[in-house]
């Protein structure tokens, strides 16, 4: 009788062991076969190059095959709605940037929920905006902006993008905490000759887009969106040092349909945070005026549901409806 006990106690302690034998299998065998990374914007924006990035490092890291694919359209929302419907196994994940946390409250007939939906996996840069005017506006300051804004309400106009697109939640953030008036001209083609040639006044515009005009003096930066100064414009001071508690960076991260296996988000979690802390990947980030943004799971989860409801504060206070 006590053999028999025996027997089955040693029994039930494998049975329980399986269920954490597979999941490290699963993981170590991962991935066997090639990985997509649905991108929802076209080649050559700035989330499509950044996956690129990543896709070569994590290729190079796994030793197997990620690969970007483009989905653009609905301002993010195709490539999103692609990457949930795929099978939750790992092999198709999602290249998301804080349009799609901003794309959460905008679209009120999205066909998923973000959250509920989604496995966020990892973040992988963030960069910021400046705050650029025409050399011809009499301002050199945020306190300088801020005044005369506020002494011209509703005479100056700023560009974008597009309605809900980064540039343009940084711009109505900073209208949410200064109380400005300032008038918002969406563009659906390069905003940049209007611009320079003062028919707008002033952008929040991707450092990369802008430098050069800078450093040839024919814009002028006032202040970056980010917390801290940015490496490519160390004289400029951020927003927030006028502004307590103003950030609005441009962030980009991977994540995976519901459901998928724990041990596959873990593993491209450490991969990519591994990835972000090589020297050769980081240098190819900052040549994109990006900085490294690596998360533990469990904390890229609570940012991107901080990121929700921080936009969707913005999108009802701005009254925004899609374009």
């Amino acid at each position: 009788m006590m053999l028999r006990r025996r027997q089955f106690l040693n029994l039930a302690a494998g049975a329980a062991a399986l269920p954490a034998i597979s999941r490290v299998a699963r993981a170590d065998g991962y991935p066997s076969r090639p990985v997509r990374i649905i991108v929802g914007f076209p080649p050559g924006a700035a989330t499509d190059v950044v996956a690129r990035v990543m896709a070569d490092a994590l290729s190079r890291k796994l030793g197997q095959q990620f690969f970007v694919e483009n989905r653009p359209g609905g301002a993010s929302n195709v490539g999103a709605e692609t990457m949930i419907k795929a099978a939750p196994d790992g092999y198709t994940l999602l290249a998301m940037t804080v349009t799609n946390a901003v794309n959460a409250t905008l679209y009120a007939n999205l066909s998923f929920d973000l959250m509920r939906d989604i496995a966020p996996v990892a973040g992988t840069i963030r960069s910021a905006n400046v705050l650029e005017v025409n050399p011809a506006l009499p301002i050199a300051t945020v306190p300088e902006f801020i005044a005369y804004a506020k002494a011209n309400p509703g005479k100056l106009n700023y560009a974008s993008f597009g309605v809900g697109t980064a540039p343009s939640m940084a711009a109505e953030l900073f209208k949410m905490m200064t109380g400005v008036d300032i008038v918002h001209v969406p563009y659906k083609s390069a905003y940049m000759p209007d611009l320079l040639s003062n028919q707008v006044q002033l952008a929040f515009t991707p450092i990369p887009l802008t430098i050069g005009f800078i450093r040839d003096g024919k814009m002028r930066a006032v202040a970056v969106t980010s917390t801290t100064r940015s490496a490519a414009l160390l004289g400029v001071p951020p927003i927030a040092q006028f502004v307590p508690g103003y950030e609005a960076s441009i962030w980009h991260g991977l994540a995976a349909p519901k459901s998928t296996p724990d041990d596959i988000v873990y593993r491209l979690n450490a991969t990519v945070n591994a990835a972000l802390a090589d020297a050769d990947v980081k240098a190819r980030l900052v040549n994109l005026g990006a900085e490294p943004m690596p998360f533990g799971v469990a904390d890229y989860r609570k940012f991107v549901a901080e990121q929700i409801d921080k936009w969707g504060k913005v999108v009802k206070f701005a009254g925004m409806k899609p374009a």
